[in-house]
């Protein structure tokens, strides 16, 4: 695989590297945040070979490209520096929820490598005390378990450097302020239990190591202090006094408020998820099982990282999302396996092959965007077949001991003190698997046109014919005044100067998105083709202001519905150009596009033909 010619495909779609502003990577997925995104279409980064899917969720796209993710960042990190004001206000408010998930996700994001590489250590350990070839009063042993330990009891440090990074904090003094959590000194006094205070004030005795939120919160503060400090600091002291203003006023208030507090909330949710384990142990383990396809999805699993992580330093296992998770995955392999048996198509078959083997190891992404989720009746399976194994799962109280990827290849965190966890673990995943395989064996799918048959069709030349979205003037693509548009970057098609705000649809389809904006919409029609109807040039700046949408993503429309309606005068007094763009963004799958003469049209006049 072409690692630089597929972060080449990639920046091309986004702007450049000079369009981002912040890039990260989990196991599978290139994270970015644009600068900006006005002519970003997620259909068209799929597009990039190597890519499996895309999506945009809070204001990030998330480029899901497989285990090999990581050559891919170090490509476009040759290419250039990225520099960009992450914390720069968006122009569309977005709300807490998305932000939350947006700053859990951008803190958890890089350190799922160090967790992972804890858990799987510590898994080692397992199987080779399980098959006798270390002994736990070993020095071996202890070596190997202090090992896996460390990225977990030094995680208050990794959190602590990972939000700095984050809130564009200076790391170091970040990690040395989470550094303080875990100092051997202040375990001391911890382990001491006699009062302790500071100037006057009672420090809180508790015991950090594996916590997450205190250091969270630490540099939640320290993103505001640094700003303050680097402002009184005289400048010719600034490199000795900034650092201490930080330190001395951040690592003192988290000792006495927001360690405890975030300990306390952490403890909070740790003992909310015992209690449902206790209480009614099937519940959460079948809601995962059936909707961890969507959590991965949209991103929000990342809000699950703290309270499993206080779990494991609470109780020493968590039962919060690695049984479900684990029915899920193996769900996902079933439902890829079963397609790749059942399907005609060749290419079809070798990519749902290849993505379940790669499912039951534990990575999803490849089967759930390149199978399940594009077919949408597997993806119905495995939600059925991973409910039904975490109900399984739930009431026979799995719990997962180590961090680590839910699949085959990490079976051994599931090995702990009760001997019978592993075995009802492995039942909970043959149920899931079963019934997943057999309900999208009889559910069927839509099996994909092979590339043979798609050049029989094609050489009978259909004819697709897109109607003007509106009443006014043709023009040529190329005198549009956007050189993107104009040069067909993004697609063939052509463009109208309206006489009026009405909007209609230009051929019989589903609406496949409506940006926020409400300045474009695209759409499929019954004939395959992709469809972008992107009303002015740079009319995404108005923020929707002057637009009113009258569809929604997944309306079926027919040709001359009404879309969108704008106030042309008022966008047009905002010094705007109101000229409609309408481009077949799969241009490639078709042999042309043919735009008609340009003058006057009517709405549901020819605008362009498909052949």
């Amino acid at each position: 695989m072409d690692y630089r010619q597929m972060a080449n495909g990639i920046l091309e779609r986004v702007g450049g590297i000079e369009n981002i502003s912040f890039m990260t990577n989990c196991a599978t997925r290139l994270r970015l945040n644009l600068k900006d995104e006005t002519n970003v279409i997620v259909e068209e980064i799929k597009k990039v070979p190597g890519v499996v899917g895309a999506v945009k969720k809070a204001g990030q796209y998330q480029i899901i490209i497989g285990t090999d993710v990581v050559q891919v960042v170090n490509e476009i990190n040759k290419m250039g520096k990225i520099n960009g004001d992450f914390l720069k206000k968006p122009e569309k408010k977005e709300n807490i929820a998305n932000r939350m998930m947006n700053a859990i996700s951008g803190i958890f994001a890089p350190l799922i490598p160090a967790l992972i590489a804890g858990g799987m250590v510590k898994a080692l350990l397992t199987l080779l005390t399980f098959f006798g070839l270390v002994t736990s009063d070993s020095q071996t042993y202890y070596m190997i378990n202090f090992i896996a330990d460390a990225p977990f009891y030094f995680l208050p440090v990794l959190v602590a450097m990972s939000t700095a990074s984050r809130l564009k904090c200076n790391m170091y003094v970040a990690g040395a302020i989470g550094a303080t959590l875990i100092h051997p000194n202040f375990i001391s006094l911890v382990s001491a239990g006699e009062a302790v205070s500071f100037i006057g004030l009672p420090v809180t005795l508790i015991s950090y190591g594996s916590s997450v939120i205190p250091s969270i919160l630490a540099i939640w503060l320290m993103s505001y202090v640094e700003p303050f400090a680097d402002k009184i600091s005289p400048k010719a002291i600034k490199f000795l006094s900034k650092p201490l203003i930080v330190m001395i006023i951040v690592a003192p208030v988290t000792f006495i408020v927001l360690g405890p507090l975030g300990y306390n909330i952490g403890t909070a949710l740790a003992a909310g998820a015992d209690f449902l384990n206790q209480n009614v142990s099937w519940l959460v383990p079948t809601l995962m099982g059936a909707f961890m396809p969507l959590l991965v999805m949209t991103g929000m699993h990342w809000s699950f990282v703290p309270p499993i992580v206080q779990s494991y330093a609470t109780y020493g296992y968590e039962s919060i999302m690695g049984p479900g998770s684990f029915v899920s995955n193996i769900c996902q392999g079933a439902a890829s396996l079963a397609v790749a048996i059942k399907t005609k198509n060749k290419e079809l078959k070798q990519v749902a092959t290849s993505a379940g083997i790669t499912a039951l190891l534990g990575v999803t992404e490849p089967a759930m965007f390149g199978v399940t989720l594009k077919l949408k009746k597997p993806l119905y399976a495995v939600m059925v077949g991973g409910a039904v194994g975490g109900f399984y799962a739930g009431i026979n109280g799995v719990v997962r001991y180590t961090s680590g990827t839910p699949g085959l290849a990490s079976f051994a965190v599931f090995i702990g003190e009760n001997p019978m966890n592993i075995v009802h673990a492995f039942i909970s995943v043959g149920i899931g698997f079963v019934i997943t395989f057999i309900l999208t064996w009889f559910l069927g799918f839509e099996d994909e046109v092979s590339e043979e048959s798609k050049e029989q069709s094609t050489s009978l030349v259909n004819k697709i014919e897109v109607a003007s979205p509106a009443d006014g003037q043709l023009i040529k693509l190329s005198e549009v005044k956007d050189e993107t548009f104009a040069a067909e970057i993004l697609g063939k098609g052509g463009a109208v100067i309206p006489a009026n705000g009405k909007v209609t649809s230009p051929a019989n389809g589903k609406i496949l998105n409506v940006f926020p904006t409400k300045h474009a919409i695209s759409l499929v029609d019954e004939n395959g083709a992709e469809i972008l109807i992107h009303i002015g040039i740079d009319t995404v700046k108005l923020d929707g202001n002057y637009f009113t949408s009258y569809v929604q993503e997944g309306d079926f429309v027919k040709k001359g519905d009404l879309l969108v309606e704008f106030d042309k005068k008022s966008v047009e007094a905002e010094g705007f150009d109101t000229t409609i763009v309408v481009l077949v963004t799969n241009t490639e799958d078709f042999l042309n596009v043919v735009p008609a003469n340009a003058g006057d049209v009517k709405a549901q006049q020819a605008m362009f033909t498909i052949v």
